[in-house]
């Protein structure tokens, strides 16, 4: 009996494969949300407005589309240009500044050109830090899995316009 049991586990082991090993990459750059800069340079469209019983301080039920610049560092004319955020946010919280986000990170400069990154789910923007999951990408972050540090490096209340930056790990074939 024991060596039939023996039998099998080895049986069982030698017809087993072997996942390949992950790798993690950690990423740091910069998002540049940008309503200042007119039709032609704005990077932010509001596509649907709140209704008009939404709270003002949290614009409840607006909708906008992105095609943010990702920046090495946090100077949007200084740093290089690493890849856009494309994507939707959506103002989700009535009573605090909070966003339902779905956005692909997509590189198109240095070694991860070609390749993105997808981030999906919600942004507490009132706090200092926040956290998001990555769930997918392609290219070089096929298989990614992670998450992403938030951390608001400047904000202009008068225009809209921020910089935020993101600390990104993930797990990828």
């Amino acid at each position: 009996m024991a060596s039939r049991l023996s039998m099998l586990l080895l049986i069982l082991a030698a017809a087993a494969t072997t996942a390949p090993a992950q790798k993690e990459t950690r990423l740091r750059l910069y998002w540049h949300d940008v309503w200042s800069g007119g039709a032609n340079n704005a990077t932010v469209a509001q596509v649907v407005r709140p209704p008009a019983t939404s709270p003002n301080a949290t614009s409840f039920g607006s909708v906008y589309v992105i095609d943010d610049p990702l920046t090495e560092g946090p100077n949007l004319t200084s740093s290089r240009l690493l890849g856009r955020a494309q994507g939707v946010y959506i103002s989700a919280g009535k009573d605090s500044l909070s966003l339902l986000m779905a956005m692909s990170f997509v590189f198109v400069d240095g070694e991860y050109n070609g390749s993105s990154i997808t981030i999906v789910g919600p942004n507490q923007a009132d706090r200092r830090v926040r956290e998001m999951p990555v769930v997918g990408g392609t290219g070089a972050f096929r298989f990614a899995r992670g998450y992403c540090q938030l951390r608001t490096h400047w904000f202009d209340a008068s225009t809209g316009d921020a910089t935020v930056e993101y600390t990104v790990h993930i797990r990828h074939d």
